[in-house]
């Protein structure tokens, strides 16, 4: 008898259980880390929808890399993050000090839909990127003909040229490919930061926010400039003949991923908002407002919207992406040798 009440009760508390799913599910908080650009278009096109979706309430906690994975780090025992997005390096320092569980691709319906590079960007399983974006040149077609790398030293163009110091994220990017037109690939990157030592006195700066180069380039001070394309529009703005330059060498660039916080609370849920972030719909509208460069390759793009990101499989097939172990292993290396040949 007694086994009968206890068989009733086991049974009566599933179907209580059962019917309290919703509702719990309301109370559900997910906390995500993501960088501090563009929330207010986040917030309608990303946030907000998938809260109603999920019956949950997101937390936002924004910030650089350094300051999100450092935190991540002070609370790896109980974790307080279940989700974040980050580069590809950082991704893969997450990783190497324990902080981040691998994917279950399984459960992300959209993962199929990416580009074959966002896939799997460190080759880990632990990260899928959701954006990426192409490093090139923007140059004066009026002036100068780009058609590698290495033309941004000739003599006659290198004192209308501004270089990103090594501590940008175009730094190491642009000195990579310089690196492979003077036929110099090492993951040290001496050769190219030499040659840009060389011309230093002749270079018009060394520049550290991409702003900088709007104004530089309205007063005719430089010519020509490596940029990543999510600063592309406002030189289109400048009335010059602008181009965007596509070196023999091919076009650099970085992603951004997502990666999933090892023994968080709510790792279901965090791979529900990543699918969700990775549909065609979220993606065409972050892309059409010139948040992210998609990297779902059904997104479809007009020509006008296409031309201010990195867009398409043919360009994303293109990109030549430093490894990120390489720039993990080598980060202190180059800022060492820019100090002795560079200097600033």
């Amino acid at each position: 008898m007694n086994k009968v009440i206890l068989a009733s009760g086991a049974a009566l508390m599933l179907t209580i259980g059962a019917a309290q799913t919703p509702a719990l599910a309301q109370q559900k908080t997910l906390t995500i880390s993501v960088y501090a650009l563009a929330q207010d278009e986040y917030k309608q096109i990303v946030y907000e929808p998938f809260e109603k979706i999920c019956g949950c309430k997101l937390v936002v906690e924004t910030g650089n890399s350094v300051e999100r994975i450092a935190k991540m780090e002070a609370n790896k025992a109980n974790p307080v993050v279940d989700m974040a997005v980050v580069s590809m390096a950082d991704a893969l320092a997450a990783s190497r000090a324990g902080l981040i569980d691998k994917i279950d691709t399984s459960k992300l319906s959209n993962f199929g839909k990416l580009y074959d590079v966002a896939k799997d960007p460190n080759k880990d399983g632990m990260s899928v990127g959701y954006t990426f974006y192409a490093t090139s040149i923007a140059y004066r077609s009026d002036k100068m003909k780009i058609e590698s790398w290495a033309d941004l030293l000739k003599p006659e163009y290198a004192s209308h040229v501004a270089w990103p110091n090594v501590t940008t994220n175009q730094g190491p990017p642009a000195l990579y490919m310089l690196g492979q037109a003077l036929g110099k690939d090492t993951p040290d990157l001496k050769a190219p930061i030499e040659a840009v030592g060389a011309k230093k006195g002749e270079l018009v700066t060394f520049y550290e926010k991409s702003s900088q180069l709007v104004q530089l380039m309205q007063q005719e001070e430089i010519w020509a400039a490596p940029i990543g394309r999510f600063t592309w529009a406002p030189f289109t703005k400048l009335g010059f003949p602008i181009a965007w330059a596509m070196p023999k060498e091919g076009q650099t660039g970085g992603m951004n991923v997502m990666i999933l916080t090892k023994g968080a609370k709510n790792q279901e849920l965090a791979l529900q908002f990543m699918d969700y972030w990775l549909s065609t719909e979220v993606q065409t509208k972050l892309a059409e407002k010139l948040i992210d460069s998609p990297a779902n390759k059904d997104v479809k793009l007009s020509d006008a919207i296409a031309n201010n990101l990195t867009y398409g499989e043919e360009t994303a097939k293109s990109l030549k992406l430093i490894p990120s172990a390489v720039a993990l292993d080598n980060r202190a290396g180059w800022l060492k040798t820019w100090n002795e040949k560079v200097g600033q």
